[in-house]
């Protein structure tokens, strides 16, 4: 079971990362964002190193400090890097040194692997592309679109050969990362949460709000919708929300209120 004495940001997670699902280009964003969250102890990828649709990987493995494991492809059209991946998330489990588990991959066949480590009292941080099957998305604590993580990032220049511009190798995406484009704020969806965590007087800490709104949608992430935290996006909402710095034991903190709410009307 996960430990007690440890803080967000000195758990001791497991990165673990589907080669064949997950882009190069969002290894910078990647471990960074890791880094709100804890201390990347183990870092392991997967897939089949010996062909060259791996290249992206190839090049930043090293830089990162991110173990490949080889997985060949013993029957065409299968692919056995899943139960590679799996397996070793199963026996990390039961060293009981890890406080959580990054998966890095937008295969729906992790969906099972994510609700058994959670079922274990362990956190689960996802990480995949908005065309994530919902099923996974809903089995991670929390997860992360990886546009948001290379919105940022410099596409790599791939060097010229013989005078022609090197091809793109198989499963590499040669596309530059496109800033993805922001969403409509869900207004309804925080407001309902709010009215349900409020006191009397309808406020809500935005604590509290932040934690309940991951547990109920654990792709909610405000950089979606063009913001960088929370308190931006509600601040850029002042017709329906109202916020307030209130003085507590702990100190200073945010509270919040729906302006429509039946609790927040006058």
């Amino acid at each position: 079971m996960a430990r007690n004495d440890t803080t967000p940001q000195s758990q001791h997670l497991a990165v673990l990362i589907d080669a064949d699902n997950a882009p190069a280009a969002i290894v910078e964003g990647l471990f960074e964002e890791i880094a709100k969250y804890g201390i990347a102890s183990v870092r392991r990828i997967y897939g089949d190193w010996t062909g060259p649709q791996l290249g992206k990987w190839k090049q930043v493995l090293l830089d990162h400090s991110i173990q490949p494991m080889q997985q060949f492809a013993y029957t065409k059209g299968k692919n056995s890097t899943d139960s590679s991946l799996i397996i070793d998330a199963m026996d990390l489990l039961y060293t009981r040194r890890f406080d959580g588990f990054c998966l890095v991959s937008s295969d729906s066949d992790f969906t099972r692997l994510a609700m058994r480590l959670r079922e274990e009292g362990l956190t689960v941080y996802g990480f995949g592309e908005e065309k994530t099957p919902k099923p996974f998305v809903a089995a991670c604590d929390k997860f992360i679109y990886t546009e948001i993580l290379r919105a940022d990032a410099e596409p790599a220049v791939e060097p010229a050969v013989m005078g022609k511009s090197a091809a793109p190798s198989l499963g590499d995406d040669p596309k530059p990362a496109a800033k993805p484009k922001p969403q409509k704020v869900p207004v309804d969806f925080i407001a309902k949460v709010i009215d349900d965590l409020s006191d009397e007087d309808g406020w809500a800490s935005l604590r509290v709000l932040g934690q309940n709104i991951t547990k109920i949608r654990p792709a909610f992430d405000p950089r979606l919708y063009g913001f960088k935290k929370l308190s931006e996006l509600l601040k850029a909402q002042q017709r329906r929300f109202e916020m307030q710095e209130h003085g507590t034991s702990g100190g200073r903190m945010l509270y919040v209120r729906n302006r429509q709410g039946k609790k927040g009307e006058k």
